[in-house]
């Protein structure tokens, strides 16, 4: 077998040259966000010997109590990309407002959308855990401050986006909307090496992955659907397996490799749901879809979604085509209506 040692950064490099009009800005935005990301992957395969377990003190804009691993990876993220001269704004989940560029810096073309730590709660008790990223280009004026229309945009627009899981081992995956792409941290090297070329999603899988915890709070449909996973069949190669670890970069990782769905749905105590349109089922849905999958919340497809707010939410089913075509069919049938 013959190693193949392509860096991340050479990944994005030779990408570009596929399209004579890059102009290179978005490798050099993509290279940046790799240090910070590098640099939370130290601290927290550190946690335990640091200081960076446990709360702050402080609550975020959703209500929920911070964790300081939570504002390290904010912090890092923001101290890598905002004067490379890249981003016209960026916006994070821990923040309640869009973050403005430094007035003495540069202000770029892009738009950076982030949650730093996904599933931060696990980090405790040694589950992965992971970051969330999604790139647009800005549609205000170049050379202006970024708005909030920049960053209210459908999921449609993004032109990159991607997720790290720290795990046994630290793992990028990201897509530019043509193939997605996986890449391990080395951490004798410093780099991220290709690890996971071209990842696609099974068509159809044997794992389903949602809290049913909140079974009792479900609508008939995804009641219904959730039994008919369990029922045996072997023409459908039912019963399937639930998988569920509470972090949405872990989950949403087995499904892409391993096939199934992913689903966080809303119900009587969630209405409108609980993941982020923005910091979560964007990008994840972009990368999901690039690699063959399907997302929706039941009714429409998330990239179609049109934003209102930077933390609005929204019910997700996300993973192999035809598993989330078979929930959907059970929801329609249900009546039920998702906003």
């Amino acid at each position: 077998m013959v190693f193949r040692f392509m860096t991340l950064e050479r990944h994005i490099i030779d990408a570009e040259r596929l399209h004579p009009e890059a102009t290179g800005e978005l490798s050099k935005l993509l290279s940046d966000l790799a240090i910070a990301i590098k640099v939370i992957s130290l601290q927290v395969n550190k946690a335990g010997l640091v200081d960076i377990l446990g709360m702050t003190g402080d609550k975020n804009v959703h209500g929920e109590s911070v964790r300081k691993l939570d504002m390290f990876a904010h912090d890092m993220v923001f101290r890598a990309i905002d004067h490379g001269g890249h981003l016209c704004i960026m916006a994070s989940e821990e923040e309640e407002d869009i973050i403005h560029i430094p007035t003495d810096f540069k202000i770029g073309k892009y738009v950076l959308l982030f949650d730093p730590m996904d599933g931060s709660s696990n980090i405790d008790v040694n589950i992965s855990i992971g970051t969330i990223f999604s790139i647009y280009r800005r549609v205000s004026p170049d050379g202006t401050p970024g708005t909030m229309e920049d960053c209210l945009q459908q999921g449609l627009e993004q032109i990159a986006a991607g997720y790290v899981v720290y795990g046994s081992s630290t793992m990028l995956v990201y897509t530019t909307g043509h193939g997605v792409h996986g890449f391990t941290l080395d951490p004798a090297l410093g780099e991220f090496i290709l690890s996971h070329e071209d990842m696609q999603i099974p068509q159809k899988g044997k794992i389903y992955s949602i809290n049913e915890g909140n079974h009792n709070y479900w609508d008939t449909g995804l009641k219904n659907y959730i039994k008919y996973l369990q029922d045996e069949d072997s023409k459908t190669e039912r019963p399937y397996s639930s998988r569920y670890v509470g972090s949405m970069v872990a989950d949403i990782h087995r499904t892409l490799i391993y096939g199934g769905i992913y689903m966080y749905p809303s119900d009587s105590k969630s209405p409108k749901g609980k993941l982020r349109l923005m910091y979560e089922c964007n990008p994840m849905s972009f990368i999901v879809e690039a690699a063959g999958g399907r997302a929706t919340n039941g009714q429409k497809r998330i990239l179609e979604i049109q934003p209102e707010n930077l933390h609005q939410r929204t019910p997700i089913f996300i993973g192999s085509k035809e598993d989330v075509l078979k929930v959907e069919e059970f929801i329609n049938n249900s009546g039920k209506t998702n906003s």
